[in-house]
């Protein structure tokens, strides 16, 4: 155990803490969750940059990480799923209203088929590393978790402290938009890298095991 694993394990420690500050209704909680979530997507940055700094990329380090971003897309769209579809309209996704099902199914299908095609590969001597694709969707993921987090959490202070106005009309509308448009951009990148992986590492199919 190295400290770049021991932020990935400290980021695994953080996922059940984002998952059920996510459920709060106060406002101050929410934004406990927001910042838990920043620090947690930010660790991931940290932790990478130290191992491949300091020489301490491990196998531990490689199982524990993919695991630890996965649990952290989990702590997140789960509650966004149910939050969307039991409180309104405070719980509602910007532009998107209740969080479609068939998009929980692609983000988390996506998932699973990478995760069974790696394992296909490994079988067949294939390590597939994560790519840039890959990253991208990753981050442009945590974006939108994160700054649908701190909707929820502005849009409970103005409810409860009566927020109106020009100001407050322009915030909702620019915050707000940005919560879609990344929800949008994300999954496209997510359908788009697995493609990549797919075509990319085509050729494991006519690999015999």
């Amino acid at each position: 155990m190295n400290l770049p694993n021991g932020i990935t394990v400290a980021r695994i420690l953080a996922c059940p803490v984002v998952f059920v500050l996510a459920f709060q209704i106060r406002p101050l909680l929410l934004y406990l969750a927001f910042i838990v979530f920043l620090a947690a997507s930010l660790s991931d940055l940290w932790d990478g940059y130290l191992a491949r700094k300091h020489g301490q990329v491990t196998d531990v380090g490689k199982l524990l990480d993919p695991l630890a971003d996965k649990l952290l897309l989990v702590a997140t769209v789960i509650p966004f799923y149910m939050i969307s579809h039991s409180r309104a309209p405070e719980g509602l996704v910007p532009w998107w209203g209740e969080l479609p099902l068939w998009v929980v199914l692609v983000i988390f299908g996506r998932e699973l088929a990478v995760t069974v095609f790696r394992s296909f590969a490994a079988r067949r001597g294939t390590v597939i590393s994560a790519g840039w694709s890959g990253k991208v969707k990753a981050f442009v993921q945590n974006l939108f978790s994160g700054s649908l987090l701190l909707w929820y959490a502005v849009y409970g202070s103005a409810l409860q402290n009566g927020w109106d106005g020009g100001f407050w009309n322009f915030w909702r509308q620019l915050h707000g938009g940005f919560v879609g448009l990344s929800l949008l951009v994300a999954l496209v990148l997510t359908v788009y890298s697995l493609g990549v992986y797919i075509w990319q590492y085509r050729y494991i199919w006519s690999q015999r095991g």
